[in-house]
């Protein structure tokens, strides 16, 4: 019996071995395919941190007083990066760097615009290619269990690639040391350890699901990340550094819409029922070009924006405003820069629209902004908010609704002196559009 069990074996035809290629093959998992297709676009970010500092013979130094490291995504070709606030807080300088088997050169990176509270930044490096980036996927459709791929560079090992899978949705999470609060992040087991931060988190498909930022330093296994949909909505609500002056219906078309009056879209020609066809000459189909589109307007004076009206297409050139005089135009009527008096910093009016709120108001070129407050119910002196400049001043009157009144102090140099008194401080109430 056993010589015929193994007389049969034998007659067996042996597997076929598989050739280097196959062997490869195989091992090419998603995560792989992933992994490989991301990295080229996952950057990592160096910072310093600087003081000027007087020496016993009354020199003055340029003193080292800190450096960070962490880890971002590139989001546009020409350079645009997303990461996380934390990460460049407070920098000097910055450097950023891919992984070497696709780049070698190290890049002067500059902030764009940031946002604390949300814990994001945008900035910009240039250089003389298109960079590679990764695309932007959704957070409204993520499943508790679904693969994600999270890639960054640890305690500066650059491109640190790790898996795992989402374990919790609309998490709550506060950071103490940096007053911040955040309530719809994505859990995940992926490891998100410190330098990961303001990298990438991939679903399955290769497409940015959220930007990994807070870990959870007393469990293990437990990492977050802001989901990519907060991420656009941060990137266009505040992030965007330029203002054009009207808004675009939600969906697909591109429909222009709230066209402001004196604004630059009205002043340039656009109006409400134009379909933007290009920003830029950058072409625009859909919301997330459009979205891409503003973020490289920045530092732009002049835009060509294509639009479709009336079954013709027409080109208009428009001049970009600054997104806080936007806010404070749209809301107040006016526009204004900031100015050193004394031993602090003000807002002098430089623009003031007829028949706007600051008009009036009463509010006249050359004024300056002492301080707001927008509880006209127990409004008082000591209770006003000082205001050192016009992003100050923006933010404080784009948290209120439209119609909101606030009382404003600004004083007028009646003399010349550009020294105030009490007798040049006037306060008045003003109404929010």
């Amino acid at each position: 019996m056993l010589t015929l069990l193994v007389a049969a074996l034998l007659s067996q035809t042996p597997i076929t071995p598989l050739t280097p290629e196959e062997k490869y093959k195989r091992r090419v998992t998603p995560v792989v395919e992933v992994a490989e297709a991301a990295a080229p676009a996952v950057v990592y970010i160096q910072t310093e941190q600087f003081k000027n500092v007087q020496d016993w013979m009354g020199r003055v130094l340029s003193m080292k007083t800190g450096a960070g490291a962490g880890s971002g995504v590139v989001i546009m070709k020409e350079g645009f990066i997303i990461t996380n606030y934390h990460v460049v807080e407070g920098a000097t300088n910055i450097t950023v760097s891919f992984d070497k088997r696709y780049d070698e050169s190290d890049y002067k990176a500059e902030v764009i615009s940031a946002v604390k509270q949300e814990d994001l930044a945008l900035l910009r490096i240039r250089g003389e290619r298109e960079f590679p980036t990764i695309p932007m996927g959704t957070s409204s459709d993520l499943m508790i269990g679904e693969t994600v791929v999270a890639i960054g560079n640890p305690y500066g090992q650059t491109l640190t690639v790790s898996q795992g899978i989402i374990s919790g949705l609309h998490r709550n999470v506060n950071i103490p040391n940096n007053g911040l609060h955040f309530d719809d992040l994505i859990q995940t087991d992926a490891s998100i350890n410190f330098g990961n931060s303001g990298g990438p988190l991939l679903n399955i498909n290769g497409d940015l699901i959220g930007i990994n930022s807070a870990m959870n330093a007393q469990a293990q296994n437990i990492g977050f990340a802001l989901p990519v949909d907060r991420v656009k909505a941060v990137l266009e609500e505040e992030l965007m550094p330029t203002w054009l002056g009207f808004d675009v219906e939600v969906g697909d078309h591109l429909k222009v819409q709230n066209v402001i009056a004196g604004g630059p879209a009205a002043q340039a020609g656009i109006q409400e029922g134009d379909c933007i066809v290009s920003l830029n000459n950058r072409p625009v189909v859909k919301q997330e070009d459009y979205r891409l589109a503003r973020v490289g307007l920045a530092n732009m004076q002049e835009v060509d924006v294509e639009v479709e009206r009336d079954g013709k297409t027409r080109s208009i050139r428009l001049r970009v405003w600054d997104r806080p005089n936007g806010i404070l135009f749209e809301r107040l009527g006016m526009k204004g820069e900031k100015v050193g008096l004394g031993n602090r910093t003000y807002v002098r009016v430089t623009e003031v629209q007829p028949g706007g709120p600051a008009d009036k108001l009463g509010m006249k070129i050359g004024d300056v902004i002492d301080a707001v407050h927008p509880n006209v119910s127990i409004a008082d002196r000591e209770r006003s908010l000082m205001v050192g400049s016009p992003e100050q001043l923006a933010w404080l009157v784009s948290e209120l609704p439209a119609k909101s009144e606030i009382f404003v102090d600004l004083y007028r140099d009646l003399d010349g002196n550009r020294h105030f008194s009490q007798d040049e401080l006037h306060r008045g109430l003003l109404t929010l559009r």
